[in-house]
């Protein structure tokens, strides 16, 4: 082992070594085993007052988990002639507390909901716009839901929780993770991942502004064209995408509509006057046209996924497509033009959800630090293949990325050496959007 005097010179100067090359990440060639990246549909979950009656009438719910429902609501499930051993309830509510001690004397599990907390401990469904907006029109911004759980969040430790507030964090943010399995199932077996693309940029992009048009217009043509747009659900950047893919069945006339009344509340950290903007945007366009759905190729799609696009589950990804948002920037308001939110608590889960999902490509519109800590975390999940082949990388702004902050200087080398062969054609600078929507669509 060097010790602090082996490290420096007779002189005092500290030492220098030659960087031995030795090919250390050479023998690492593969992405992990696919039985540990694939999804894994599971069908012992029950997530819906339905789906739980069902399995109530069969007389057995033994090895099931049972997530987030209230059964404390009429009419109240009769347990007493029903197996439950080996049944995992979590987040569930009862009509007594009794009724939660029977099932554990019989031999479930009981992960009850945590009292004083304003969110749920295992949410069973994504958020929408209006689950975070609740409250605003009542008492404006600070009484959102959204708002209520990020001061909470500050006042139990914020990223550093006590052990209390972090199971129920945690708790959360695997409900949330179990939330967007299901919600994206139906979407990727009928569009497959590659048909998944993400927008990253920066959130201090003003409403109005040029990049915030660019990335609208954007977001719109990706959704017309069936590509489930995915942001990190911030403003700037991301709300514009998650606005032009809501107004994507409505002609451009409209969004350009849209982006002229927002641009009267241009500063996100005008909490209230930025909320209000995009709630009364919301009001005057009303929800999203459903567009016409592509035919899907029948061999390729379960009934269950097929009863799902006939029954219109799927029209929040081409009404606004994903957001990704994390409450450790819960002092950015929410961005309300995304179909379904999957907001987390954990940043670090959130960032990895984003860029594992986006198989179809990333755009990287102009932004600081966090863009470009996404460019090469996205890059090292591409070089490695860990989730499987990556589309494009496309960075809007030629100038901005080859002057201000040359990224694609280390990004060709490092793609050009993956174990996979040169990657680093996948690499496109342009100052077009539609350039952009062709090389992430191989349209034209």
């Amino acid at each position: 082992m060097a010790t602090a005097a082996g490290l420096l010179s007779s002189a005092g100067i500290p030492r220098v070594w030659p960087i031995a090359r030795t090919g250390q990440d050479d023998p690492v060639p593969t992405p992990p085993p696919t039985d540990v990246i694939e999804p894994h549909p599971c069908t012992d979950e029950v997530e819906t007052r339905a789906e739980f009656d069902r399995r109530l009438a069969s007389g057995s719910l033994a090895g099931l988990t049972v997530q987030g429902l209230r059964l404390d609501l009429p009419p109240a499930p009769d347990f007493t002639a029903v197996e439950v051993a080996g049944a995992l309830f979590v987040g569930c509510r009862f009509a007594s507390r009794e009724v939660g001690a029977d099932l554990v004397r019989r031999g479930a599990n009981v992960v009850p909901p945590f009292s004083g907390l304003p969110y749920p401990t295992q949410p069973s469904h994504l958020y929408t716009p209006d689950d975070l907006a609740a409250g605003f029109a009542e008492g404006g911004f600070a009484e959102m839901y959204d708002t209520r759980v990020y001061e909470h969040f500050r006042a139990h430790g914020g990223a550093l929780p006590d052990v209390r507030e972090a199971l129920g964090q945690r708790l959360h943010d695997h409900g949330v993770d179990n939330a967007l399995a299901d919600a994206t199932r139906a979407w990727l077996a009928v569009h497959g991942p590659q048909s998944v693309v993400g927008i990253m940029g920066g959130h201090a992009v003003p409403r109005g502004s040029v990049p915030y048009r660019m990335a609208a217009v954007l977001g719109w043509e990706l959704a017309r064209a069936d590509r489930l747009v995915v942001t990190g659900g911030g403003p700037g950047v991301m709300e514009a995408a998650n606005l032009g893919a809501y107004l994507a069945p409505r002609p451009a006339e409209e969004l350009e509509a849209a982006i002229d009344l927002l641009a009267a509340a241009p500063d996100f950290t005008d909490h209230e006057r930025y909320t209000a903007a995009a709630l009364r945007v919301r009001q005057l366009f009303g929800q999203p046209v459903r567009p016409p759905r592509p035919r899907a190729d029948a061999g390729s799609v379960s009934r269950a996924d097929s009863a799902v696009l006939a029954g219109g589950e799927l029209d929040w990804a081409r009404g606004g497509g994903l957001a990704i948002p994390t409450w450790l920037y819960g002092h950015e308001p929410a961005n309300l033009f995304a179909g379904r939110i999957a907001k987390y608590f954990s940043n670090a889960i959130r960032e990895d959800t984003i860029l594992r999902l986006a198989r179809g490509g990333i755009v990287f519109a102009p932004g600081r630090a966090g863009t470009v800590q996404e460019v090469f975390q996205a890059a090292t999940k591409t070089y490695y293949g860990t989730d499987g082949a990556s589309g494009a990388y496309v960075f809007l702004d030629r100038a901005y990325w080859t002057r201000e902050l040359p990224v694609q200087s280390l990004l060709r080398p490092l793609l050009a050496a993956s174990p996979f062969g040169d990657l680093s054609p996948t690499v496109h600078l342009t100052d077009d959007v539609r350039e952009a929507v062709r090389v992430l669509t191989g349209a034209g």
